[in-house]
């Protein structure tokens, strides 16, 4: 086969994908850039403003509330999830009985869609008949039903749900890097008197080093983007205590409450989605410059 033909099988292969990113991510990249400088709220005129969207968003208290929701929602994950899922990947990547369908059962939520999820998780968490609720009653642990969706308990709940649905995921990613460790040095330092934790801590960590700084950016990423579960469990109430960035810009474009009289807002949902995908990009520049540093001082 010549190089011509072996070319064109070549670019056979690659354009399908080169067409669905150009169709799915750039075109749609490229057209809120537009209307992130007009007044365009789906239908009717297009009205040319400039930068108007980006003064009334920096002066949108309800947006910059989302900011903090999403770094307590996002902080919460990843202070649960790491150290869940470290700590069952140095378990499930020994020689124990059973570990591939424990790996199996801990990677199931992974795969379950988030909407499906959050819906299970509404039936277990509703405050008036839920089934947590009950337990804790017959329990006699509690006297009266607990408002897990309310205002006090509301971002907390969120939180333990991205957390359930997101360890399994990470956990395999550590049982990865685990794997090319080599034993013998585990067991050069178990002949030297170390125990599981000396060893753990030793010898586990600094050579999971690569393997968790890329682990620790793909979760901050992820936590700051999720909001699927948070708009089917609480649609970021009560009163804005659940509403993070990517649900509110969400919101601008499609409204997710029929009947509230909010409108789409496409012009104004770019430019606000302009803002939270820089803020997520400057986080994670934050985080790699932070790694390197470190890497430095190591």
């Amino acid at each position: 086969m010549n190089k011509t033909k072996l070319n064109a099988i070549g670019s056979a292969f690659v354009f399908p994908s080169i067409f669905l990113t150009l169709v799915f991510s750039v075109y749609p990249i490229g057209w809120a850039i537009r209307y992130m400088f007009y007044d365009y709220k789906g239908y009717g005129d297009k009205v040319f403003i400039g930068l108007d969207n980006f003064k009334q968003l920096f002066q949108d208290e309800l947006y910059w509330e989302s900011v903090v929701n999403t770094f307590v929602y996002a902080g919460g994950k990843l202070i649960l999830t790491l150290p869940i899922s470290l700590l069952l990947a140095v378990i499930l990547n020994r020689a124990i009985r059973g570990r591939q369908v424990l790996r199996a059962v801990y990677f199931m939520p992974t795969v379950i869609s988030s909407a499906v999820m959050a819906v299970v998780f509404f039936i277990i968490f509703n405050s008036y008949n839920g089934i947590l609720n009950k337990l804790l009653i017959n329990l006699h642990l509690i006297d009266q039903p607990i408002d897990w969706l309310g205002q006090k308990y509301a971002m907390l709940t969120a939180i333990l749900i991205a957390a359930w649905g997101a360890f399994g995921n990470y956990m395999l990613l550590f049982i990865a890097g685990l794997q090319n460790i080599p034993t013998d040095v585990y067991e050069s330092a178990s002949l030297d008197g170390a125990n599981e934790a000396q060893k753990f801590w030793y010898i586990t960590i600094p050579m999971l080093g690569p393997v968790l700084q890329i682990i620790i950016m793909y979760a901050i990423i992820n936590s700051l983007k999720g909001y699927e579960s948070i708009m089917v469990l609480t649609e970021g109430g009560p009163i804005g205590k659940t509403e993070v960035m990517f649900l509110y810009v969400y919101k601008l474009f499609f409204p997710v409450s029929t009947g509230s009289g909010v409108q789409t807002q496409f012009g104004y949902g770019s430019a606000a989605g302009f803002v939270t995908a820089l803020i997520v990009g400057l986080i994670t520049l934050l985080y790699f410059y932070m790694s390197k540093r470190l890497n430095k001082i190591h």
